[in-house]
């Protein structure tokens, strides 16, 4: 063969082998032919109203918009109840991803657990995306290049509701507070908010999630003659607390009742005549437009209830988490966290966010005040809007953050 026709051939060849090679480098690529994804929830314990049940279907939906599949492979939901003990929830994230092949856990529900179920994902290299806890912890010392906080912090809570309250005068408090670490931050960071501006906190008493009874913390707080007495719990320990505190005449005395981590399901539990009044932060409403509308109606049905943040969270981190597997074509956890970080989150309840060097994932905030029963127009038509947050002023600024992640 000439020497013309050789290099020809093996041009050719090259080519060849180049195209070859070049199609199997951008050829999806899914681990064991399924992208399998976690969540670790409260299913019947005293946060099961908020995140349980609505957060697993919020999941759901998510993937459901992607049909079931990512890649042209099938999504699988795992779902496991944690019963509120911090070992049950790692032990869960351990085998999931030891043994299971779980790819993500994109929600753990409350922060002793979900801090504990972090650590696994650290250890393991995997993806982590947190919406129903709320310990500050998460993006501070506990942050991890994998580990994302999506929906909210005792910062955020605590920076737009005791501003608000102090700057209309109420200046002295007193903390009836869940004993663990999501009650506990939720107290130091408000209580700092309150000191910072001039105010005083006169006292706190510590109770364990689940208390039936609370008399005691309660008349102590009103004999401390605090102008706000913070619930600084949630659930079923907020719906019981606000209930008592009605009983009691706590708010007839003129006390104010500030529910620092209330959702719309315990206004539902609770009625606008035991609610009304209160002040709420969340990161999403149902009721705020069209397209929330539209999509809290589907979720309605499904669930006989509206959503709140926590499981709007968990339905826009699972849709972001599976959208970045389709732009990047691989659920390889560095790969897929690239991603994740690189686009913007933008969804039904989440516009323009970001997920910052140190797992915050950055959005507005919004304050909300319960309605009166005459002011509501229809069955869940709870909140009237009070301000909008912008995500640098609701959440903890990145030079305060504590974070191994953040280059100072």
């Amino acid at each position: 063969m000439p020497t013309t026709h050789c290099a020809a051939a093996a041009l050719v060849a090259a080519l060849m082998t180049l195209s070859t090679s070049s199609a199997f480098a951008q050829k999806p690529t899914i681990s064991d032919g399924v992208v399998r994804i976690g969540l670790i929830e409260d299913m019947s314990g005293v946060y099961a109203d908020i995140t349980g049940k609505g957060a697993v279907t919020a999941a759901q939906m998510a993937i459901d918009e992607f049909g079931g599949k990512v890649l042209g492979m099938p999504i699988e939901l795992r779902v496991a109840d944690h019963q509120n003990k911090p070992d049950i929830a790692a032990a869960a994230a351990r085998k999931w991803f030891d043994t299971e092949n779980v790819d993500a856990i994109l929600d753990v529900a409350s922060s002793s657990p979900a801090l504990a179920a972090l650590e696994v994902a650290k250890e393991k290299k995997k993806i982590i995306t947190l919406s129903s806890p709320g310990s500050i912890r998460i993006t501070n010392e506990a942050c991890g290049p994998y580990v994302v906080h999506w929906t909210y912090d005792t910062y955020a809570i605590a920076h737009t509701t005791g501003l608000a309250l102090v700057k209309d005068g109420f200046d002295t408090w007193y903390f009836v507070t869940a004993d663990y670490a999501f009650g506990h931050g939720l107290e130091t960071d408000t209580g700092s908010v309150v000191k910072s501006l001039g105010g005083k906190v006169l006292g706190s008493t510590r109770l364990p999630v689940g208390t039936a009874d609370f008399a005691s913390a309660l008349l102590t707080a009103q004999g401390s003659k605090a102008k706000v007495v913070a619930l600084a719990n949630a659930g079923g320990d907020t719906i019981n607390s606000i209930k008592q505190a009605s009983e009691f005449g706590l708010t007839a005395s003129g006390q104010k009742l500030a529910a620092l981590a209330a959702f719309i399901n315990d206004v539902h539990g609770l009625g606008l005549k035991q609610a009304a009044g209160l002040t709420i932060v969340e990161a999403s409403y149902w009721d705020m437009n069209e397209e929330t509308r539209k999509w809290s109606q589907q979720f309605f049905e499904k669930t006989k209830a509206m959503p709140n943040m926590l499981q709007t969270g968990v339905y826009s981190s699972v849709l972001h988490y599976l959208r970045a597997i389709a732009a990047v074509g691989t659920d390889r956890t560095e790969d897929v966290m690239a991603k994740m970080r690189e686009m913007p989150v933008n969804d039904v309840f989440y516009k323009n966010g970001k997920i910052r060097e140190d797992g915050r994932m950055m959005h507005d905030m919004f304050l909300f005040q319960v309605k009166k029963a005459e002011e509501s127009k229809r069955p869940w038509d709870y909140y009237k809007l009070l301000a909008t947050i912008p995500a640098e002023q609701a959440f903890m600024p990145i030079s305060q953050s504590s974070c191994a992640l953040v280059k100072k």
